[in-house]
């Protein structure tokens, strides 16, 4: 899994690498420029002018030296030094002398420009900060990135946009970037939806930093990785049957709703699972049995919604929520099945919803369960928040409280453990904004928690295939037209790909 760590710890381990490689820092700085222009002209050709603006820290060095590198690959380059209260750097003065006697146009910045300062660039780097960054910018700093936000060009930066706080919240002026094309590891606060407008897509190039020093770091926030999930699926063996892969229940849909019993239902089948029964109510019979023959019914006494459950004791997971409603009797049920059942459990939409209006039933909640919210429903157990740092502090308190796992469903979904530990899934797309996704992932979860999976192993195996079946089925039919059905059709791909 690829580390994420803080902007002091990348300090560390930058000097870390610099004094046991051994390798000196300018020469670790042409490194991350190398590794910049390589992402760089794979995108542009040299058809385009590109502008670079410049502080005269470290990260201003590094715009210098990609501007020395780009000017050999035959870019016309201009490059802008904003010179204010920081010092320069040592290795910013040695890329500055390499610059001696080069064609690229080099220009000083000491006082608030005009916003017109940089138009004429095809593409505009920006450099002029770096993850050190510890207050919001001022002065001609502040009105530097408001003229680099106000020109009507590609804005791309360089490891991380001037004025975002790496780990904090940002609250200053900060550069408005289509790209960013960090060095290494990727920084916290790139995982947050407040900082993509400043973010844009971001890419990780590698630096060489040293990798064993990263491992010994200590963190707490990781990104997942393909292979970190390909390991954790299980591998089915010759003489293994139904038995051998659990018996799952999911209680879902109401009068109106059975599309989402369906979805789930679907899905958890999809998913591996040995045995499904889907517990519905009367209504819902005639629509399960026909739109999913491998599913075996448990049929309430209530036409309309769930009331009651005989037992689930013979059950090795429950997944409940997807179209459930919140009738009296349905919390009442609810009540009844958490006090009961005391096997891992995926709990979703309505039994979220029932759970935030009932705070009382939170601690029957059973340990080693998934609870899988959108920020709203999230925000109704948890209350509001001012920041994604506070929301991502709440989802790791209701973890530990539940002594389960929380997912945050969304871009960049976060997985929280009991240990507080975070695992960003980097896998979906905006396709997957549509009904019914939810129930998908509610029912690959219960599958999965049935076939034996450990409760974060499911969370995390479940969340990253769920995103990757968005991803093939957005690259066959686009983003526009997906709907949450063509996700359980792309599950057999998406586990062919962790094969």
């Amino acid at each position: 899994m690829l580390k994420i760590i803080t902007a002091q710890q990348t300090k560390a381990l930058d000097a870390h690498t610099i004094a046991h490689e051994p390798i000196a820092s300018i020469d670790l700085m042409e490194r991350a420029c190398r590794a910049f222009v390589t992402w760089f002209t794979q995108r542009f050709d040299n058809s385009h002018t590109v502008g670079i603006v410049c502080g005269t820290g470290n990260n201003g060095g590094d715009g210098l030296g990609i501007a020395r590198l780009l000017q050999g690959w035959n870019y016309a380059v201009t490059v802008w030094i904003v010179r204010g209260s920081v010092a320069e750097s040592n290795d910013f003065k040695t890329n500055l002398e390499r610059l001696k006697n080069t064609r690229i146009k080099i220009l000083e910045i000491t006082e608030a420009p005009e916003c017109s300062v940089f138009a004429g660039s095809d593409v505009l780097l920006d450099a002029v900060f770096g993850s050190g960054l510890s207050r919001p910018p001022e002065g001609v700093y502040e009105r530097v990135i408001t003229c680099i936000n106000a020109t009507a060009t590609r804005r791309i930066a360089v490891d991380i946009p001037s004025g975002l706080m790496a780990d904090q919240p940002t609250t200053g002026a900060c550069v408005e970037a289509h790209a960013t094309v960090t060095f290494q590891l990727p920084k916290l606060s790139f995982l947050f939806p407040s900082s993509h407008r400043f973010v844009g897509d971001w890419a990780v190039v590698d630096i060489g930093l040293n990798k064993n020093f990263i491992r010994e770091l200590p963190g707490d926030h990781f990104l997942l990785q393909q292979k970190d999930v390909r390991k954790q699926v299980k591998k089915r063996s010759t003489f293994d049957h139904k038995g051998t892969y659990g018996h799952a229940l999911l209680v879902a849909g109401a009068r109106g709703k059975m599309g989402a019993a369906v979805l789930s239902s679907r899905a958890a089948l999809r998913s591996g699972v040995g045995l499904l029964t889907v517990h519905v109510p009367q209504t819902g019979v005639d629509i399960l049995q026909t739109a999913v023959p491998e599913a075996m019914l448990s049929i309430d006494a209530h036409s309309d919604f769930y009331t009651a459950l005989e037992t689930a004791d013979r059950f090795t997971a429950v997944g409940i929520g997807p179209g459930l409603g919140k009738s009296p009797e349905t919390v009442k049920a609810l009540k009844k099945l958490l006090e009961n059942f005391q096997h891992p459990m995926v709990l979703d939409a309505d039994s979220l919803n029932i759970l935030a209006e009932n705070r009382e039933l939170l601690h029957l909640v059973p340990p080693g369960c998934i609870l899988t919210p959108h920020p709203k429903e999230f925000e109704r157990i948890v209350g509001s928040w001012q920041t994604d740092f506070e929301r991502l502090q709440k989802q790791k308190q209701l973890a530990a409280q539940l002594n389960g796992v929380v997912v945050l469903k969304g871009a960049y979904s976060s997985i929280v453990g009991p240990d507080g530990k975070v695992y960003f899934n980097p896998t979906g797309n905006p396709g997957m904004a549509t009904g019914g996704s939810g129930d998908v992932l509610t029912g690959i979860l219960t599958g999965l928690l049935a076939q034996g999976y450990a409760t974060l192993a499911a969370a995390q195996v479940g969340v990253y295939l769920h995103g990757l079946t968005g991803d093939l089925a957005a690259g066959e039919k686009g983003m526009n037209s997906l709907i949450a059905s063509d996700l359980i059709d792309f599950l057999p791909e998406a586990y062919r790909r962790l094969g």
